[in-house]
């Protein structure tokens, strides 16, 4: 079977990236960031998740979100993607009364994780999935599987291979077309993810069907991602401006950001369908909305090249607060300067010409000398000038 070379990304910046940012975003914002990437080019966008406003505050207003005319509008469009993470039945309810055609379910490759996540073990998470995986199905409802802590638990330590296995079985068979592979705690490395896939694909799973979910903890998701790309993997979940993280991970950080991937495939002449400078313009716009650092590498200075936001140094330069100088000393055919610990010895001989004069015998003033020059510090040879300069630097 031929392969592919173009891949197409899941943007989870409206879900995943939000859910993790303690003060509220206005659901106005949260309803304009879809509708700006949407307008990059993007098929897939996970819109928001049906969960408890005790459990993720964040997304409290998830039926506010879906229930918008604009969002009702996106759903009837062709060859778009829209998912809607769901925990249980009651949250696919919901779903299909505000015309979802997508939801995504999830469940954790570890103990730990799963119930420090939703409160039960691993299997009872699987039948949690499964009970609304066929539910979905039967509605004509798309499903789309999440696998959590795929190389690490932040409780239970390393996952097995035989683990993760296990589950993207159960998630493929309760009816998922896709299966997304989680590395929660941004743990994993490209030999890692070469070695789990290799795992997968010698137990007969077909990597058409995975998707890569990596987030940047120890700077290796874009590396990561590259690493599941010559594997064959062709479906990769990111967030505008590297938002994100998971309130029950301790110490994760954010996705791998959208930009930087974009810019990886478009500079190998991969396609994505993406407009890769129309992202980099919602990355800039939605982390000023949160005032957060743009996480994005590619994204940052892809918008410093463009003037979308200014450079450290020009910020730097901007700002920059002029030297004020203070006579200090005064000796003759020498002055001094100093401004905290800075020192400034000027030699004061205009017969002759020197920095404090234009020309030989001319008493026109630099516009740097802060101060004119002193007729009465003329006469002294410039070596005891010197001497005492060297005992001045030893006290600074």
């Amino acid at each position: 079977m031929t392969i592919s070379k173009a891949v197409r990304i899941v943007e989870v910046g409206p879900r995943d990236g939000l859910q993790n940012i303690k003060e509220p975003v206005p659901t106005s914002v949260k309803l304009e960031l879809i509708q700006r990437l949407r307008g990059t080019g993007l098929r897939t966008i996970e819109l928001t998740s049906v969960v408890s406003p005790k459990a993720i505050p964040q997304l409290a207003d998830c039926r506010d979100v879906l229930g918008n005319e604009s969002i009702r509008r996106l759903q009837g469009q062709p060859g778009l993607r829209l998912p809607v993470l769901v925990p249980n039945i009651k949250g696919l309810d919901i779903a299909i009364e505000h015309g979802v055609k997508e939801v995504a379910v999830f469940i954790s490759a570890t103990e730990g994780f799963s119930k420090a996540n939703i409160n039960c073990t691993v299997q009872q998470g699987i039948e949690r999935a499964k009970a609304v995986a066929e539910k979905a199905v039967e509605s004509g409802i798309a499903v789309r599987g999440y696998v959590s802590c795929i190389f690490a638990d932040p409780f239970d330590g390393p996952t097995e291979p035989s683990a993760v296995l296990h589950c993207v079985q159960k998630l493929l068979n309760m009816g998922c077309y896709e299966v997304s592979l989680g590395d929660t705690l941004g743990v994993g490395s490209p030999d890692k993810v070469r070695s789990l896939l290799h795992y997968l694909v010698d137990h007969d799973i077909p990597l058409d069907k995975m998707a890569g979910h990596f987030h940047d903890t120890y700077g290796q998701a874009v590396a990561n991602v590259w690493e599941a790309y010559n594997c064959g993997v062709r479906v990769f979940d990111s967030s505008v401006g590297g938002l994100g993280g998971c309130p029950y991970a301790p110490g994760a950080k954010g996705n791998v950001a959208t930009e930087d991937l974009l810019y990886m495939f478009q500079s190998a002449g991969i396609d994505t369908g993406v407009d890769l400078m129309k992202l980099v313009e919602t990355g800039v716009w939605i982390s000023r909305r949160l005032s957060k650092t743009n996480a994005s590498r590619a994204g940052t200075a892809l918008a410093i090249k463009q003037g979308l936001i200014p450079s450290k140094r020009s910020s730097r330069t901007a700002t920059k607060k002029p030297i004020s100088w203070t006579t200090i000393k005064d000796t003759t055919g020498l002055l001094a300067y100093s401004s905290g610990v800075n020192l400034k010895p000027i030699l004061n001989r205009p017969k002759k010409g020197n920095a404090r004069t234009s020309s030989p015998g001319s008493s026109k003033t630099p516009q740097t000398t802060p101060l004119s020059p002193d007729s009465s510090s003329r006469g002294e040879d410039g070596s005891s000038a010197q001497a005492w300069i060297s005992a001045r630097a030893l006290h600074l």
